[in-house]
């Protein structure tokens, strides 16, 4: 009887250990180096889609299947991601394991270099990100201050009257560049024109820059690549309130305050971000002739952000905003724009809108999202004068002077991603359309453009081995142009439809763990139409200058190719990275603009196809970061730009009068940055940031007839900023900060001068020495 009893206990202790073996628990606790817990943490099983996350105390529970788990990830928003290999006396014993602190930002997930979430150091293609940390230092009110601190990035300002920025990647015109919202492709060309001052940085999670073609997936336009502006997502309750104050050149006040807040459901089921700015800068004059080098501007921005999430499975997401804004600049700005000699006046209202539905399997394999974004912008504009006159006649054309323009933008698509044991395929269909009316009756000008296009894509994100991958991937445009094009009694009509295969392949392998490289093919293409440079109207001699698109324009196609090397190591606590980058990109059929003839009280420049051209270089960047207490950044670009033959820019009376240029114009070969971060004390921070600009040939029309070109100087723009905070209670401080702009005036010195300027001709930093200070309070971080 013993015996049968023991043999029974036997079977059933073994079958208990059996069971036991067969669903044992992985127990843990993840925490920061100063022994505190992370919450919300993700812990994930290597190979597979199973995982979990951490509570409020920082514990995890991983529930074990047949198959052992060998190996888990961890990762943790500001925190390195770490891979932990478990052993059997790991099934016994809960886990401890600390996560250091991601200084550097390798480990954030990014969108915009396969359409999904991917972590910046596995993603085949480069993605710098410019987060708030960033626009805190250089005390940036709006987008357009912040984009210079990146390689290959530069912003400039091309219109002494009005303050049209662009920004170039690798040397490239701004309409090279595709801007996308949240990851749609909804800022229009007319919103390029000054759309970039008129987005506040209170409203900005981080800017997402890839460079080189990334039209295999968002289409027309991304020959330079893409800059990708993220909104604020609702991830706490926060709120924060700030206002800066500038004071430019020692005369000119610009006042701006900004604020967000959001909120969060306890259940996290729903939440919704606010966020807006009110700005209001004075005009200055560098050379008191009495004609601004920075207009009057004012704005006024107001969005929100929500998420509803009806089910583990699913989730809404809508996102508004809506921008006003006036600026002016010429002379004597307190007079009707008719009565003065130049003035150049926009009022802007525009209206975006998005709203994106995701859905995941249950066992998060298959994701299918549906999304349509929106633009709508009216703008009313003058762009003119009595040119130094006051003739009857010139009262007259003056007063015709007036102009309107309505812009429709919008996309609408769906696309599907499956994630395999380690592969992912990503697929969609995507509609975009553009319509754009800008009518000048007193100039006979009209721009009646409409523009279709439907696409589908598909990229498979291929593991070849454990330390090698490849993003595969293409897309196919459909594109339709119906334009119709008129100025001063010459007409141009353009129905065109045609299709576009653009193809791309990107490599990454690790050559260690320390040292990765990265290669990559990309095809762009940009449609026969008009772009944000051909909304510009500028003025010389006292005569407006308006672009009229070419007759039998072709599209525009470019071959990039890339390669880099990226070194990333820890030593100690310390974090480095270094990013040496090759580039180049061919383009075929470009676009050019040519001064071609001065009309009555008007000066036409016309927009044709062009010799080919390329542009070549390297990009070169260096992280470290000993601890979350200090940082330092710094990176440059060494590049050439040139078309094959010389190409013509300006078309004089006479051949001999013709200017031609090889070299890209407003294009240096050597450009970089720097950007320092101190906290000696928890509540003092002390930033030190630089821009270098170096030399480069600038167009310079001395008189309508009459064009020059000018090798401007380099310019080393250096800024200072300190904070103090308070903290007056565990979710309430404030911040007194202050600095100084452009310490050391590094400013063009050779402005044109009274009535007849050539207003185009400026280059160098967008502003003089400037003196900031400010309040920030709220909770945050």
């Amino acid at each position: 009887m013993k015996s049968i009893f023991f043999r029974l206990s036997l079977i059933i202790a073994l079958c208990y250990l059996g069971q036991t073996n067969l669903y044992a628990q992985i127990r843990g606790t993840i925490s920061n180096p100063k022994d505190e817990p992370i919450a919300n943490a993700t812990v994930q099983v290597d190979g597979s889609n199973q995982g979990t996350s951490t509570d409020s105390l920082g514990q995890f529970i991983l529930e074990e299947g047949k198959t052992p788990i060998k190996s888990i990830s961890i990762r943790a928003i500001g925190f390195q991601t770490i891979k932990k290999q478990l052993t059997a006396a790991d099934r016994n014993n809960p886990l401890n394991i600390t996560l250091q602190e991601d200084n550097l930002n390798l480990s954030e997930v990014v969108v915009s270099a396969s359409r999904y979430g991917m972590e910046r150091k596995k993603a085949p293609v480069i993605v710098n990100v410019l987060s708030p940390k960033l626009f805190n230092a250089t005390q940036s009110v709006a987008m357009s201050e912040t984009l210079n601190y990146q390689p290959g990035v530069r912003v400039e300002n091309n219109c002494q009257n009005c303050g049209f920025t662009q920004v170039r990647l690798n040397g490239m015109e701004g309409a090279y560049s595709q801007i996308l919202i949240n990851s749609r492709a909804v800022f229009s060309a007319l919103n390029s024109v000054y759309g970039l001052d008129q987005i506040p940085t209170s409203m900005i999670d981080r800017i997402e820059v890839v460079r080189s073609g990334g039209s295999a997936l968002f289409g027309a336009n991304a020959i330079a690549g893409t800059i990708n502006i993220i909104t604020k997502d609702p991830v706490e309750n926060d709120w924060q309130l700030k206002t800066t104050n500038s004071l430019i050149g020692g005369k000119a006040w610009d006042h701006s305050l900004d604020f967000n807040s959001s909120y969060v459901d306890n259940d996290l089921q729903t939440g919704v971000t606010f966020y807006g700015m009110h700005r209001n800068r004075e005009a200055y004059d560098a050379n008191n002739d009495g004609f601004s080098e920075m207009t009057k501007l004012k704005n006024l921005t107001f969005g929100s952000k929500a998420f509803y999430k009806p089910s583990d499975f699913d989730r809404i997401t809508l996102d508004l905003s809506v921008l006003n804004e006036f600026r002016r600049g010429g002379d004597r700005l307190d007079l009707a724009p008719h009565f003065t000699d130049v003035t150049e006046q926009l009022r802007t209202n525009s209206f975006i809108g998005g709203l994106t539905y995701d859905h995941y399997s249950k066992d998060y394999k298959h994701k299918i999202s549906l999304y349509s974004s929106a633009q709508f912008t009216n703008r009313e504009s003058f762009y003119g004068g009595l040119g130094g006159g006051r003739t009857k006649q010139d009262s007259l054309l003056a007063s015709n002077s007036y102009g309107d323009t309505d812009d429709f933008a919008m996309v609408a698509g769906s696309q599907y991603t499956y994630t395999f044991e380690k592969d992912v395929l990503t697929a969609g269909v995507e509609f975009n359309s553009n319509r754009t009316k800008d009518n000048i009756p007193g100039y006979q000008r009209l721009i009646d453009q409409k523009t279709h296009g439907l696409g589908s894509y598909v990229q498979y994100e291929w593991n070849i081995l454990d330390n090698l991958k490849s993003l595969l991937g293409a897309r196919y445009d459909y594109t339709y142009v119906d334009g119709n094009y008129e100025l001063a009694g010459h007409q141009r009509n353009s129905s065109e439809s045609f299709g576009t295969f653009s193809p791309r392949v990107t490599l990454l392998y690790d050559i260690t763990d320390y040292l990765q490289f990265r290669g990559g093919f990309a095809r762009g293409f940009r449609a026969p139409q008009a772009f944000n440079e051909d909304m510009h109207v500028t003025s010389v001699g006292g005569q407006q200058v308006f672009v009229l698109i070419g007759e039998n324009l072709e599209t525009e196609y470019s071959n990039a190719y890339t390669g880099s090397l990226n070194f990333t190591k820890n030593f100690g606590t310390t974090q480095t990275s270094l990013l040496v980058e090759g580039f180049l990109t061919q383009l075929n059929n470009p676009f050019t603009t040519i001064m071609t003839s001065e009309e009555e009280n008007l000066i036409i420049e016309e927009m044709r196809n062009g010799t080919g051209a390329r542009v070549y270089g390297s990009n070169l960047e260096l992280n470290i970061a000993p601890s979350s207490r200090y940082s330092f950044q710094a990176g440059g670009t060494i590049q050439r730009s040139e078309f094959k033959e010389a190409q013509l820019l300006f078309e004089g009376p006479t051949a001999n009068e013709n200017v031609s240029s090889k070299r890209f114009v407003r294009t240096p070969n050597i450009y970089g940055y720097l950007n320092a971060n101190w906290k000696p004390l928890e509540a003092l921070s002390l930033d030190l940031t630089s821009v270098y600009t170096g030399k480069m040939i600038v167009p310079h029309l001395v008189e309508p007839e009459k064009m020059l070109l000018k090798e401007a100087n380099d310019f080393y723009e250096i800024n200072t900023r300190i904070g103090y905070t308070f903290s007056v209670k565990k979710e309430f401080s404030i911040e007194l900060f202050g600095g100084v702009q452009n310490i050391f005036n590094a400013f063009q010195k050779d402005f044109d001068t009274g009535a007849l300027r050539d207003s185009q001709y400026i280059y160098g930093p967008s502003r003089p020495r400037t003196f900031t200070f400010g309040i920030k309070l709220g909770h945050f971080h």
